[in-house]
């Protein structure tokens, strides 16, 4: 009988990111990555909607900052 419940094998999707390559995909720096992954981690999903989130915030921020 083969009995694989799939225990041990976790997919790329599961994996948690690493703190560079996060910041370098969503153009971060690493200390606003390290800290979109300590808020949404371990979820690849979850933070990547969150660094989507940040940008747009900052984005926001610059804009107002500008119209003064």
């Amino acid at each position: 009988m083969n009995y694989d419940f799939g225990i041990g094998h976790i997919s790329e999707d599961d994996q948690p990111y690493e703190v560079t390559s996060f910041a370098k995909k969503h153009g971060l720096t690493i200390r606003a990555a390290d800290a979109v992954l300590f808020a949404k981690g371990p979820s690849r999903t979850a933070c990547d909607a969150a660094a989507l989130a940040f940008l747009c915030a900052v984005a926001a921020h610059a804009k107002k900052q500008s119209a003064r």
